[in-house]
């Protein structure tokens, strides 16, 4: 097996997650960390106006953000039951009517950084094959 050399300019993988993930966070192009992810809240642009990279590249590219969001989302509103079964002495409907609020806006502000992260999880993936056009920045 033939080991790669790296340029002495060019970026490790670990240097290239880290910044990938900064970018997205801040709701970035994982690439170059100028364009903006979203048009507006929760709509991802279909490509980056600064370096081009396309977002969206196939029909449900976005499935594996509704899981992340449907897996992070149910693991909170567990946590928020629980700890209100526990730390309060809420009957049944004061505990829903307290925590669903709760947890219906941790699912709506959680919406746009899955699919950041998302976002940002493929194009680290192409990365790592050797996918021609992604070149981190």
């Amino acid at each position: 097996m033939v080991k790669r050399l790296l340029r002495w300019d060019e970026p490790t993988l670990d240097g290239v997650k880290l910044r990938c993930l900064r970018r997205v966070v801040r709701h970035t192009c994982p690439q170059c960390g100028v364009g903006a992810l979203f048009d507006r809240w929760a709509h991802l642009r279909e490509r980056c106006n600064h370096c081009g990279l396309i977002y969206r590249r196939e029909d449900g590219a976005e499935l594996g953000s509704m899981y992340l969001s449907a897996t992070i989302s149910q693991l909170f509103a567990a946590a928020v039951f629980v700890l209100l079964w526990v730390f309060t002495d809420f009957g049944a409907w004061d505990g829903f009517a307290v925590g669903a609020p709760i947890v219906l806006a941790f699912c709506y502000g959680f919406l746009p950084l899955s699919m950041a992260l998302w976002t940002a999880i493929e194009y680290l993936t192409d990365i790592a094959s050797g996918a021609w056009w992604a070149r981190p920045r």
